[in-house]
C-alpha cells in the first residue's frame, strides 16, 4: 500500500507524469478496441471508399478529441493564449510550447489506430478496392467493364458466391494489402526516426530556451492549479464564518423574544471564538483570505484576477498586484509589521 501510495502522490504532483499516463492509456483502448471490432465491409461501389475511409479515420478523430479533453494543459494554453495582457505579458513560444506537448500526447492514440488498421489491411482493400487498375492483372482480360466493376467490389467480401475461391480475388487482396502494410510500415519507420533524430539532436543545440520554455509552461499549470486550490480554501472559509454567523445572529434573535430556557441574567456572556493561531506556515495567508469577505469583493478578486494578472516579479510594486480589493495601496513603514485584518 505504501507503494501505491507513493506512486499516486508522485502522478498527483507531476501534471506531466499524469499526461503521459493518459496517453499510454488511450494508446491501450485503442488497440482493445480494435481488436474486438467487427469489420464488415458492404461491398457496394458506391460505399466501399466511404465505408473503408471513415473507420480509418474517424476513430482516430474521435481518439484525437478525446486525448484534447482528457489532456489539462489544452484548457491551460487556449486560457492563457486568450486572456487580457494586463501586467503580464504573453510570450507566444510558451504558447507554442504547450501546443506542442497537447498536440503530441493527444496525437498518441489515433496513431496507433491508424497504425494498426494499415498493418491489418482490411480497412484498405475495403477502401481501395474498386480504385485497382484490372490491367495489373490478366484475369479481368475476358470481362466487361461493368463486370470488372462489380468484381472488384466484392474483393472484400471473400464469402460471397461472385468471388468465391477466386484466384484474381486473392490476388487484388493480396496486392492491396501488401500495399497497405507497406505503407503502415513506412509511417513507423518514419516516426521512429523523428524521435531518433529529435532525442539525439537535441543536447547538439543551446537549451536556454528549451528550459525556459519548459519552466514557464509548468508555472501556468501549476499557478492555475493553486489559484483555483486557494479559491477552494477560501470557499470553505467562508462559508464556515457565514454558518457562525447564522448561529451567532439566530441566537441573539431568540435571546431577545425570551425563547431561552434560562433566565438571561444567569446566562454568562457568549464566548467570542478566538481565530485559530496562525502560524509561520499559514498566518499570513489565513489572514488574506479571510480579508475577502462579501460577495462583491470575491467576484471584484476573480473579475481582477482574469483581466490583470499580476506580473512575474515578486519585487514589484504592490500597486501592480491588482491594488487591493479597496483599489488602494496601504503604504508601510520599514520595520513595520502587517495588521492581521485587512481594510476592505
Amino acid at each position: 500500500m505504501d507503494k501505491f501510495r507513493m506512486l499516486f502522490q508522485h502522478f498527483q504532483s507531476s501534471s506531466e507524469s499524469v499526461m503521459n499516463g493518459i496517453c499510454l492509456l488511450l494508446a491501450a483502448v485503442t488497440v482493445k478496441l480494435y481488436s474486438s471490432f467487427d469489420f464488415n465491409c458492404p461491398c457496394l461501389a458506391r460505399y466501399n471508399a466511404l465505408y473503408g475511409l471513415g473507420l480509418l479515420l474517424t476513430p482516430p478523430l474521435a481518439l484525437f478529441l478525446c486525448g484534447l479533453l482528457a489532456n489539462r494543459q489544452s484548457v491551460v494554453m487556449v486560457e492563457e493564449w486568450r486572456r487580457p495582457t494586463g501586467h503580464r505579458r504573453k510570450d507566444p513560444g510558451i504558447i507554442r510550447y504547450m501546443c506542442s506537448s497537447v498536440l503530441q500526447r493527444a496525437l498518441a492514440a489515433p496513431l496507433v489506430w491508424i497504425l494498426l488498421a494499415l498493418l491489418d489491411g482490411k480497412c484498405f482493400v475495403c477502401a481501395f478496392s474498386s480504385s485497382v487498375d484490372p490491367e495489373k492483372f490478366l484475369d479481368f482480360a475476358n470481362m466487361t467493364p461493368s463486370q470488372v466493376q462489380l468484381f472488384l467490389a466484392k474483393v472484400p467480401c471473400k464469402e460471397d458466391e461472385l468471388v468465391r475461391n477466386s484466384p484474381a480475388r486473392k490476388a487484388v487482396s493480396r496486392y492491396l494489402r501488401c500495399l497497405s502494410q507497406a505503407i503502415g510500415w513506412s509511417i513507423t519507420l518514419l516516426l521512429i526516426v523523428v524521435a531518433f533524430l529529435a532525442r539525439c539532436l537535441r543536447p547538439c543545440f543551446d537549451q536556454t530556451v528549451f528550459l525556459q520554455r519548459r519552466y514557464w509552461s509548468n508555472y501556468v499549470d501549476l499557478e492555475q492549479k493553486l489559484f483555483d486550490e486557494t479559491c477552494c480554501e477560501h470557499a470553505r472559509d467562508f462559508a464556515h464564518r457565514c454558518v457562525l454567523h447564522f448561529f451567532a445572529s439566530m441566537q441573539s434573535e431568540m435571546r431577545a423574544r425570551g425563547l431561552r430556557r434560562d433566565s438571561a441574567s444567569q446566562d454568562p456572556e457568549p464566548l467570542e471564538m478566538p481565530e485559530p493561531p496562525e502560524g509561520l506556515d499559514g498566518g499570513s495567508r489565513k489572514a488574506h483570505l479571510r480579508a475577502v469577505s462579501s460577495r462583491e469583493q470575491v467576484n471584484h478578486l476573480l473579475s481582477t484576477w482574469y483581466s490583470r494578472k499580476p506580473p512575474l516579479d515578486l519585487l514589484a510594486s504592490p500597486g501592480l498586484w491588482g491594488g487591493g480589493l479597496s483599489h488602494r495601496t496601504p503604504t508601510v513603514a520599514p520595520g513595520t509589521r502587517l495588521s492581521q485584518h485587512t481594510d476592505v
